[in-house]
């Protein structure tokens, strides 16, 4: 078993048409098909269709959204020639399922286990999602992480140098600026352990608005140059991001003037431009004036000094950009640490969690304590009365379980929800309702004691996870009412006086209502993308065949084809290439299969003559090995040597017998080899020679290495011999075993002329 840790990240690319493709292969198809081909949909998890950022980024997508039944965004594509809305989830599920089968090509090991990133700043709502995704594609999430904590294991976790746990803790800022998204958090490191101390982002600065800079810059640019409205085509709009990410990736690292140049850009017109390092920067000033703001958050978060900074760690792809680093390292005052991969950082961190959480592995122990982002707040209503506390305030320890003590006659609701909306990347602050069911009052009338148990789990995600009805045990005389404590790592508090509560728990039924919807299962979709996959490569197959068989017929085949039945052969696979560009390129598996069978019943007698010319030689110089061996020792018998003086006479002429005739046959099937034409076919196969070989060996082989009878010695002598004799090893082997060596060792009995009998493993 095999566990993976996967990021996302922001520019997953999805290409639908018959089937899907992922990352650089659907990334070919963005220009040509970029209606059919889906990016970013990362920040459109747990969003509703009428979402005020789904509906703002609309605008600036090539490819179409939809609402889907449940109300939440759906993604609008031609699949299997109809037109399909798949969800968010079902998407990353697509995207989850590909990375799986990559990773179980990879390691030649299934995969159940996984740990996925998740920006910091996801609400409730959008990590719900996620999971979802997950568990359509089959994956157990053990975690959701976020990623500024990922890059901190990734970086802890193999430091050699940390104080010890009773030491104070060593502090190191981590600065993530992706493509999509800024995030910062400062982390408290000791040998064994990390504990964040707080985090910071911004969900709207990214490497993608750097990118947009450059875009409209020059759409205005073309606009007034070549009279060309760019952002009315959609494909060319396209080229011109890819052009525009790489102009940004150039300038990080050279400050002259670059050029921007692109053929047929629009209307068979080629465009061109430049841009400076200088004049790009002023052009973001507005951009790089938010990079600041984060870090003072999370400074002020921690309450940290600079001082108490040991290190400034920077990851991300968009954190190569000079002015970004310039002004982060500015801000701490210190030079900038890179001893992270600022792409695989996320990714790494993820798979060592997953290591960490995986029964199946054993990694060295690493302690994780993350915190709470959004201070999370309960509200209640019933007829007893309304109120709300705040359960879980901003940076609190996560994961982290606490019991909230409650006093009811009847059921009654809460409602959980983010209590500063302000705060959030996110229009809705509500992550859930809970219903507390079957709250009856005491005997005497008075209200229950109810023991409702809230938790953040290692997935941030939120839940009432129990409740309790509370009953106290009746004293006897003389007695203290008695009262247990619940085990597990978790605060116990009374809404109403906040004290410490204790209880002896009844089990009661909480129902919950979140904002979170499971998508139906793709096992149809999957099955249909294997079934392609199949085609595909029936497809691929008949292509791979006839480019291999066309290059062979003017190479290594060459001497095994006449020339008359080369050029049909020739001519068949030149048709086959024409047909799979033309009517076959879009057929059924099993045409493609019929396919390479007819050119293979002209190809594989061709390659079959090939391989026979090159294996005979070796078949009948095993064959000719063998004959030498055992004439060998049939002349050794002759000559009355002692090692073969003991085998039967009749059976060492049957052995004669043998031999010459294996003899007469490979000397007659070598003369009739040797007049046959290369273009025909042989006039013996090596099948035929390594059968008589077999033959051979199974009936000679038994009888030359036939071991002497053994020599009883007398007991009387037998007892008188206890060693060697005057100091001498016995050197002579006994009848019918192996002969000894040097040093008592043993070796194989030899021939005459000191060969090894010929070996031959027998089916």
């Amino acid at each position: 078993m095999s566990v993976v840790g996967i990021d996302v990240g922001f520019q997953s690319l999805k290409y639908f048409k018959t089937n899907f493709s992922i990352g650089a292969a659907a990334k070919g198809q963005v220009v040509t098909n970029c209606k059919n081909t889906v990016q970013g949909f990362k920040r459109f998890h747990g969003r509703a269709f009428l979402d005020p950022y789904v509906q703002s980024a609309k605008s600036s997508l090539v490819y179409d959204l939809a609402q889907m039944p449940s109300g939440m965004t759906g993604i609008k594509v031609m699949y299997m020639e109809e037109e399909k809305v798949f969800s968010i989830e079902q998407v990353t599920a697509m995207l989850l399922t590909k990375l799986k089968e990559t990773a179980e090509t990879a390691m030649k090991k299934p995969v159940a286990d996984c740990v996925i990133s998740v920006p910091s700043f996801y609400t409730d709502a959008e990590r719900r999602s996620v999971i979802d995704a997950a568990q359509i594609a089959g994956l157990n999430c053990l975690r959701l992480m976020n990623d500024t904590t990922a890059v901190t294991l990734a970086y802890g976790i193999y430091k050699q140098d940390l104080p010890a746990p009773e030491e104070k803790p060593r502090n190191v800022v981590f600065v993530d600026l992706g493509h999509s998204g800024y995030q910062v958090s400062v982390c408290a490191f000791n040998k064994g352990k990390l504990k964040m101390l707080a985090s910071a982002f911004d969900a709207e600065l990214g490497g993608k608005d750097f990118d947009e800079v450059l875009v409209n810059h020059f759409c205005e640019e073309f606009r007034k140059k070549y009279k060309l409205d760019v952002k009315t085509k959609p494909r060319a709009l396209v080229r011109l991001y890819q052009e525009c990410e790489k102009l940004k990736k150039l300038m990080s690292a050279n400050s002259s003037d670059l050029p921007l140049n692109i053929e047929c850009f629009m209307n068979d017109i080629d465009v061109t431009g430049k841009l400076n390092r200088g004049h790009f920067e002023e052009m973001c000033a507005g951009l790089l004036a938010k990079v600041e703001a984060p870090l003072h958050s999370v400074m002020e978060q921690a309450k940290l000094k600079k001082e108490d900074i040991y290190a400034v760690e920077i990851v991300g792809g968009a954190s190569r950009i000079p002015a970004v680093k310039e002004r982060v390292s500015k801000f701490f005052g210190k030079e900038l640490s890179t001893t992270l991969n600022a792409d695989e950082a996320v990714a790494r961190g993820c798979a060592l969690q997953c290591a960490i959480l995986s029964p199946a592995f054993k990694v060295r122990e690493f302690s994780i304590t993350d915190v709470v982002h959004y201070p999370i707040s309960l509200k209640w209503n019933s007829a007893a009365e309304e109120g709300d506390c705040e359960v879980f305030p901003r940076n609190h320890a996560a994961p982290f379980s606490k019991v909230l003590t409650f006093y009811r006659r009847e059921p009654f609701s809460l409602e959980a929800y983010y209590n500063n909306p302000k705060e959030l990347p996110y229009p809705d602050p509500t992550i859930g309702q809970f219903m507390v069911q079957k709250v009856v009052p005491q005997a005497n009338g008075e209200s229950s004691k109810v023991k409702v148990k809230v938790r953040v789990n290692v997935h941030g995600v939120f839940s009432v996870s129990s409740a309790s009805l509370v009953e106290l045990l009746k004293p006897n005389e003389g007695e203290e009412p008695m009262e247990t404590d619940p085990a597990g790592k978790e605060e116990e508090v009374c809404v109403h006086c906040f004290r410490t509560a204790c209880s002896y728990p009844e089990q009661l039924t909480v129902l919950s209502a979140t904002n979170f919807y499971l998508c139906p299962p793709q096992g149809k979709m999957i099955m249909q993308d294997k079934l392609e996959k199949e085609r595909n490569d029936a497809k691929n197959n008949v292509e791979e065949y006839v480019y291999e068989m066309r290059d062979k017929l003017h190479g290594v085949l060459e001497k095994f084809v006449s020339e008359s039945d080369r050029d049909t052969f020739a001519l068949r696979l030149e048709d086959t290439e024409n047909w799979l560009y033309d009517d076959g390129e879009d057929q059924q598996k099993q045409v493609y299969i019929d396919k390479l069978a007819e050119l293979k019943k002209l190809g594989q007698p061709i390659q079959e003559r090939y391989i026979e010319a090159e294996e005979r030689p070796k078949a009948f110089d095993e064959l000719g090995r063998h004959i030498q061996q055992y004439m060998k020792i049939v002349e050794a018998y002759k000559t009355k040597e002692e090692q073969y003086e003991h085998l039967d006479e009749l059976e060492m002429l049957k052995v004669d017998k043998q031999v010459n005739d294996a003899m007469i046959w490979m000397n007659s099937k070598m003369n009739a080899q040797s007049k046959q034409n290369l273009t025909q076919e042989p006039a013996v196969k090596v099948q035929e020679i390594q059968a008589k070989t077999k033959e051979l060996y199974s009936a000679c082989n038994p009888i030359v290495s036939k071991p002497k009878p053994k020599v009883e010695i007398p007991k009387d002598e037998k007892e008188e011999q206890n060693g060697p004799i005057n100091g001498q090893e016995d050197t002579d082997a006994q009848p019918g075993s192996p002969e000894k060596g040097a040093a008592g060792s043993t070796v194989a009995p030899e021939s005459a002329e000191g060969n090894k009998l010929p070996e031959m493993d027998i089916d």
